[in-house]
């Protein structure tokens, strides 16, 4: 077939010997390549750095076989993480491990080792695993604060997509706190959204900006088909650097709470017609901060009729009008700090100092 094609073409074939014989066999010269860009050399030296601090999570199920009654380790998947502190911490991805019941972690130069779970925020995405953490292991990642981030910067994504180990991707901050459904039915606030190509594996992984500091974990993507697709989030350092002590310390993060239990629902419809909008003063739990400051909770006055206690229209000067607002604002505090609610009471607005505290009677 190829000689006819030939023949048709009007080329006359020859003899591979031949054609052997009279062609060069010799590779080409290599052309000089130059000095490197700036900002190539910049990259390349971001990754040089930060790798090695980069590890690879695997995840194994337990399943019981149903004939047999025989437990089998099933593998479940694979995420990425990164070493915290010099005591062995790593820092992953909540749906990196969710569900598993043992997990192995893989450092850059291919020592692996069994970790354990030292406590995890479904509420933030944030886990810690703890590995016995050798002598000449990885050094931490230096950490930075996404309390100055900007619109348009670069940063570059580490982690290990589709199992292949330790790879960059690079792009810019494209937004700035963003609220996405969690896979668990919440909402994870003030994330980070970028364009550096996140993948399923590259979970946990950092996100770093270009002088080698953690600004972020890159946690999920936006893609109707489960790949890239050009919008990618990350959980903000800030968040990261304010739950991973309270998880290494206690195993579980206790947000700060007013002493209240409230739902949209029940405010949108309770302030259905009104001219303002805010969050319903449902129950106020006794005791609690809401309390000691005099905060009203709705009152029934028989049947079905409902009399308004206290509406938060605003925490701290900043107006408020859903409970994940208000959840947001509470979130980037401690127990301990004071802050002010602007509350409507009996068509009238007053501001409430109180003091938070947690209490897990409450819902926020």
């Amino acid at each position: 077939m190829l000689l006819a094609l030939i023949a048709a073409h009007g080329v006359e074939a020859q003899p591979r010997a031949q054609a052997a014989r009279t062609e060069p066999a010799e590779p080409r010269p290599i052309a000089p390549r130059g000095p490197l860009a700036p900002d190539e050399q910049q990259t390349i030296g971001v990754f040089q750095r930060a790798s090695p601090s980069v590890v690879y999570i695997t995840t194994v199920q337990h399943v019981r076989d149903f004939f047999s009654r025989n437990v089998m380790r099933v593998p479940q998947g694979t995420g990425s993480g990164f070493v915290w502190d010099e005591h062995g911490h790593i820092v992953t991805n909540f749906h990196v491990i969710q569900g598993a019941q043992e997990a192995l972690v893989t450092l850059a130069d291919q020592r692996s080792f069994p970790a354990s779970l030292v406590g995890a925020s479904p509420d933030h995405d944030l886990a810690v695993l703890h590995i016995d953490m050798p002598a000449d292991g990885p050094r931490p990642l230096p950490i930075g604060t996404s309390a100055d981030l900007q619109v348009g910067q670069n940063v570059y994504a580490i982690g290990n997509p589709f199992g292949l180990d330790h790879t960059l991707t690079t792009g810019v901050i494209s937004a700035l706190n963003r609220s996405i459904d969690d896979e668990n039915g919440g909402v994870i606030e003030n994330l980070i959204q970028t364009d550096a190509a996140i993948n399923p594996g590259n979970s946990g992984g950092p996100l770093i900006d270009s002088s080698g500091r953690l600004i972020g974990i890159n946690a999920m993507i936006y893609s109707p088909s489960g790949a890239y697709a050009g919008v990618g989030f990350a959980v903000p350092v800030d968040t990261v650097n304010r739950v991973v002590p309270k998880l290494i310390a206690f195993g579980d993060y206790a947000r700060p709470t007013i002493g209240i239990t409230a739902t949209d629902e029940l405010s949108r419809r309770l302030l259905s017609g009104a001219s303002y909008n805010g969050i319903v003063v449902l129950q106020v739990v006794p005791g609690s901060p809401a309390d000691r400051a005099g905060i009203i909770p709705v009152r029934s006055n028989g049947g079905r009729r409902i009399t308004l206690g206290d509406v938060i229209v605003a925490i701290d000067g900043k107006p408020v009008k859903s409970f994940n607002e208000l959840v947001s604002v509470l979130d980037k505090h401690e127990a301990g700090d004071k802050v002010t609610l602007t509350v409507r009471r009996n068509q009238e607005t007053r501001d409430v100092t109180l003091t938070l505290a947690t209490d897990s009677r409450a819902d926020l």
